[in-house]
């Protein structure tokens, strides 16, 4: 079984940043890509950014030049560094995973149980 598990939100204030850590666990052999998504009130889920294992970016529209995804692939953890935080922020933040168990299993879709991240204006 594998898990993944988020850090490091919070409360900021507008124009502040946070950096928010996710961390996997379990029988892993390898990790694909990882990613980052939110989902504020009312609203559906949605991809905030993506990282292949060679560390390959993708960043949804709204997000690029703001934040920056990275992973330690070692530690099996990716990270989202959040700048200029906007009230429109505001959300539960997401991580998700392509793992490969040891026994060679596949685990598509992996999610962590969410962070919350609350910017005040």
């Amino acid at each position: 079984q594998v898990q993944l598990v988020e850090s490091g939100g919070g409360l900021v204030q507008a124009g502040g940043s946070l950096r928010l850590s996710c961390a996997a666990s379990g029988s892993i052999f390898t990790i694909n890509d990882m990613g980052w998504y939110r989902q504020a009130p009312g609203k559906q889920r949605e991809l905030v950014a993506t990282i292949s294992s060679a560390g390959s970016t993708n960043y949804a529209d709204s997000v690029k030049g703001q934040f920056t995804i990275s992973r330690d692939n070692g530690k099996n953890t990716v990270f989202l560094q959040m700048n200029s935080l906007k009230p429109e922020d505001t959300a539960v933040y997401y991580c998700n995973a392509d793992i490969i168990g040891t026994r060679g299993t596949r685990f598509r879709d992996v999610w962590g149980q969410g962070t919350q991240v609350t910017v005040s204006s």
